[in-house]
């Protein structure tokens, strides 16, 4: 690994300029990179096959053994470290690293009928960060993402997803072509709350064929564009008074229910 003695001191230097500009999500300020911070993500990161530009160490612990021969190593005074990065109790380490280039190939890559996941206008983070990681724990082929939707690179998406966003497919897709999945015999089903018309249990709906879930703004739900273009409407059932669950919740239940189906259909087989 190429390292350094010399412990950068100043907020103004290029290198941290660009990851504090990563950081705050300035694709252009950060020559298209992605920040990662803490020992967790970059041994995510690594193992998931992501490439690293530099990894930045404050100047009071070791550099991690993780980090491959080759990656550029700057360390930073802790008043410098803790300065760029977004935590309140930095863990010393963070990292500048390549984002992959997906496609919505890479979702009908493994599978014929894929089990995908659409976030049509979510805008909290910690919520696409744990349907990410749902999506990747009830085998989904990945994630779609619309106009509106909070970046995947945003740190608090990172966190959340605890490094799944590095392996799963997270794709942005226009309307055009998530009605185009149709043609590629994917079914859109609409989650919604139990009083919609037409909307369909979760448990009697059929998750078996190709499908994508869409999950709708924490606010509004889905629009009328979204809903025009569905198949089927789906809804959890819920015993308890409550007039309707988390997005993060429901998208991943029903990611549970479609993976249960799934699997039952492959035994019956």
């Amino acid at each position: 690994m190429q390292t350094s003695d010399t412990v950068v001191s100043s907020r103004a230097n290029a290198r941290v300029k660009q990851l504090r500009a990563a950081f705050q999500g300035h694709a252009r300020l950060s020559g298209g990179m992605v920040a990662i911070e803490g020992d967790h993500l970059l041994e995510e990161a690594l193992r998931s096959g992501m490439v690293l530009k530099s990894v930045f160490v404050s100047e009071r612990r070791p550099v991690p053994r993780m980090v491959p021969r080759g990656v550029e190593i700057l360390h930073l005074t802790d008043e410098v470290f803790a300065s760029v990065v977004e935590t309140q109790s930095p863990q010393g380490v963070a990292a500048l690293m390549v984002p992959p280039v997906r496609t919505l190939e890479d979702v009908f890559e493994t599978v014929a009928a894929p089990l995908i996941l659409i976030a049509a206008g979510l805008q909290d983070p910690g919520n696409l960060g744990t349907l990410v990681r749902s999506a990747e724990a009830f085998g989904a082929a990945g994630v779609l993402t619309t106009q509106g939707t909070v970046s995947a690179w945003n740190q608090k998406v990172l966190r959340a997803s605890a490094g799944s966003v590095f392996r799963v497919p997270v794709v942005g897709g226009t309307a055009t072509e998530i009605e185009g999945l149709k043609r590629r015999g994917v079914r859109l089903i609409a989650a919604v709350g139990a009083d919609d018309f037409g909307v369909v249990l979760a448990q009697e709906m059929d998750f078996t064929v190709g499908c994508a879930v869409m999950i709708g703004n924490e606010g509004s739900g889905l629009t009328a564009e979204w809903m025009e273009m569905c198949d089927a409407r789906v809804t959890i059932p819920c015993p308890g008074p409550v007039e309707s669950l988390n997005a993060a919740v429901a998208g991943s239940l029903l990611l549970y229910e479609a993976s249960r189906q799934r699997a039952n259909a492959a035994v019956a087989r």
